[in-house]
C-alpha cells in the first residue's frame, strides 16, 4: 500500500495524493471486476448472480468455508505471505480477501451501478457519504468507532454497516485498495497506518468550504 503525489493539469498548484494499489489489491480488484462485469450485464449471467448471493452469506466467516466461491476468494500461492505455524489457520492475505470480496457482493446486493470503482479509498467514499447523508453526524460518529476499533473483528464489524450505507446511497469504493487495508490492519502496528490513510483520504476528499467538517481525525473519538 502506497501514496505517490502527481500534478494537477490545470488551476493553482498543488499535488493530489494517489494512492496505488499493492499485488494482492490488483488481485482483487481483478477478482471483484469480472464478477461485477457479469452481474451487471445486459443479461446478468446466472452463475454470478449465484456466486453474489454465496458470497454473501460468507460475511463475518472464516476463509474456505463455501469449496464453489474458490473463483472468487482463492489467494494466489506468491501472494499469501506469512504462514501460522498452524497451518490449518488462515493467514492475513487470505482473510483480507475473503472479507474484501464478501463486503463487495454486500454492497453490490440490489445495485445496477457498479460499486467497485478504481483509486476510491473508504475515507474518500465515506466523505462523499457525509455530503450525501441525511444524518452526516451518525455517519461521522460509525467512522470515529472504525478508526478506534481496538480488534479486526470490531473493525470488520463497523465496516459492514458502514458499507450498507455506501450501498443505499450508490457511493463506490475500490475493493483492492480495502483488501490491502484490510492486511496491513491484521498486522500488528497495521490499525495506526490504515485509520491514519482512512483519515487523510476523508478530510483531502471534502470541499475546503464545507463548514460541518468533523474536527477530530479518525483514530479520535469525539467528545
Amino acid at each position: 500500500m502506497t501514496a505517490v503525489e502527481v500534478d494537477q493539469p490545470a488551476g493553482p498548484a498543488r499535488k493530489a495524493w494517489v494512492r496505488r494499489r499493492a499485488d494482492l489489491g490488483e488481485h482483487v480488484a481483478r477478482t471483484v471486476g469480472s464478477l461485477q462485469a457479469r452481474v451487471l450485464s445486459t443479461v446478468p449471467q446466472p452463475e454470478a448472480v449465484s456466486a453474489l448471493a454465496r458470497l454473501r452469506r460468507g460475511i463475518g466467516r472464516t476463509p474456505g468455508f463455501d469449496f464453489l466461491l474458490e473463483r472468487y476468494l482463492q489467494v494466489p500461492e506468491h501472494l499469501l505471505g506469512h504462514r501460522p505455524a498452524d497451518d490449518t489457520e488462515a493467514t492475513d492475505a487470505e482473510h483480507a480477501v475473503h472479507d474484501a470480496v464478501t463486503l463487495y457482493a454486500l454492497h453490490q446486493q440490489s445495485r445496477r451501478e457498479r460499486m467497485h470503482a478504481d483509486g476510491r479509498g473508504l475515507g474518500q467514499a465515506l466523505s462523499d457519504l457525509v455530503r450525501k447523508s441525511s444524518s452526516p453526524d451518525g455517519v461521522r460518529r460509525r467512522f470515529a468507532a472504525l478508526g478506534t476499533a481496538s480488534t479486526y473483528h470490531e473493525s470488520t464489524y463497523h465496516l459492514r454497516s458502514l458499507i450498507t450505507m455506501l450501498r443505499e446511497h450508490q457511493i463506490p469504493l475500490d475493493y483492492g485498495l480495502l483488501a490491502d487495508d484490510l492486511r496491513t490492519l491484521r498486522r500488528p502496528d497495521g490499525p495506526a497506518k490504515v485509520q491514519a490513510i482512512w483519515g487523510r483520504e476523508f478530510f483531502r476528499s471534502r470541499p475546503s468550504t464545507d463548514v460541518d467538517a468533523p474536527t477530530h481525525s479518525a483514530e479520535e473519538q469525539p467528545s
